[in-house]
């Protein structure tokens, strides 16, 4: 049709009344082919021009995106793409692209419907030439909320797989208290069926008692074993969205400034600041974060009291104010540090300290369940930190030495994209 066109317009001057009546329908007929086609798709589509305002959208579109007002009423707007767009996220994404003219890029967001679900969405930005020259953007929209779920699917079948041993190393468990009670119950037997025969004459005084106590003891040792063990082996309930795990970890160090600072340790935190988002759950990260965070505290040695430290308290009060002008009066020997950054299209974040360290024997057992080396410890801390982190498709990863610190390194993919794109950013 294109080529049909040209050659009439070659020759439009001599083309009768009918003949361009007729041409005038053919191009109706092949507009409403192409519009039928486009809004067909189950991508949704935005032709904008070089200032983001909207020139042209299809069906899929409308429901792709959370709009402020209809979109037939942005058409032909004299403001942004943005200032319709109901997220945040969202709408930075497009001014940024427009600030910094870029015109090939993809992005992931998680965007929330008004039941209160969440749907993923894959906005990809090329190009619309005309004549060699960039006259606006084609913005693809695509509904991604399939994938997710059945990559959250895929991991929690590989931690159901995980329940065998679980299970296994809780029949285990159970067998010596299971044994104590069985034993001391056959005790107690003897000795009633001892005084039956003997004139019903009682045992020793509280001969029963001692052994009813040890069965009670051996009881709620196993109500402990099984209600950790459901503990264990709960599945982690993850609503997932795409987060960046910047904001949430500077929001947890600020909370943790005061505790680590009354104790003299230092706490920095290195973010990314490329404000990528990952899929992860935001009260389940703080979880993991604090969990590290709390281990570390205990694993610090502090530094006992000194005149400084004394300084210190006395600056600092409880409400531990002023803390950048106070540290700098003071010695910090100890430390505790995140740092997050990207490599090999991975969004890594290290946590580390210099206290105590733990054993190499320690550190191959630290994520099992039941193993702690807390007086009080349940032993469930560091597995449930296992759990979230694989439930996010992550890795985690330990390295420590006995007085020399402990390092956690939790690897996370990048929501998949050209990879070149992530270089430039």
């Amino acid at each position: 049709m294109r080529n049909y066109v040209k050659r009439i317009n070659q020759k439009k001057e001599k083309l009768s009344k009918d003949q361009l009546l007729t041409l005038i329908d053919d191009l109706i007929e092949e507009n409403d082919i192409l519009n039928s086609i486009i809004n067909s798709l189950s991508t949704g589509i935005l032709i904008v021009d070089k200032d983001f305002k909207l020139l042209r959208h299809n069906t899929a579109s409308e429901s792709r995106l959370p709009y402020k007002i209809y979109p037939d009423e942005i058409e032909n707007s004299k403001e942004s793409l943005w200032n319709f767009i109901d997220d945040d996220e969202i709408c930075s994404f497009f001014k940024n692209c427009k600030e910094k003219a870029i015109t090939n890029s993809q992005e992931e967001f998680s965007i929330k419907t008004s039941g209160g679900t969440v749907r993923f969405i894959s906005i990809s930005i090329s190009p619309l030439v005309q004549k060699i020259n960039i006259s606006g953007l084609i913005i693809l929209i695509r509904d991604i909320t399939d994938k997710k779920n059945q990559d959250v699917l895929l991991h929690r079948m590989e931690n159901l797989a995980n329940l065998t041993n679980l299970a296994a190393g809780m029949a285990h468990e159970i067998k010596n208290p299971l044994g104590a009670i069985s034993i001391h119950i056959q005790l107690l037997q003897k000795a009633v069926d001892k005084a039956r025969d003997n004139e019903n004459i009682l045992p020793p005084a509280k001969f029963v008692e001692n052994h009813i106590d040890i069965v009670n003891e051996e009881i709620e040792h196993l109500n402990k074993l099984v209600m950790d063990f459901l503990m264990a082996v709960r599945p982690v309930k993850a609503m997932l969205e795409l987060k960046d795990p910047d904001k949430i970890i500077q929001t947890i160090v600020d909370f943790c400034k005061p505790e680590f600072y009354k104790n003299r340790i230092r706490i920095d935190f290195i973010p990314c600041k490329k404000n990528k988002k990952i899929m992860l759950d935001e009260k389940l990260l703080r979880d993991v974060i604090m969990n590290l965070a709390q281990n570390s505290l205990a694993a610090i040695k502090t530094i006992s009291a000194s005149e400084k430290n004394e300084v210190f308290e006395n600056k600092a009060g409880e409400n531990v104010k002023n803390l950048p002008e106070i540290i700098r009066d003071c010695d910090f020997n100890y430390f505790f540090k995140i740092e997050n950054h990207i490599e090999d299209n991975k969004f890594i974040i290290e946590v580390s300290d210099n206290g105590c360290g733990m054993s190499a024997e320690t550190v191959s057992k630290i994520f099992e369940p039941y193993f702690t080396t807390k007086a009080n410890g349940t032993g469930l801390g560091m597995t449930m930190v296992y759990k979230i982190i694989k439930e996010f498709s992550g890795e985690i990863f330990v390295e420590s030495k006995e007085n020399n610190g402990t390092k956690f390194t939790i690897i996370f993919p990048i929501p998949q994209k050209d990879a070149k794109l992530l270089e430039k950013n």
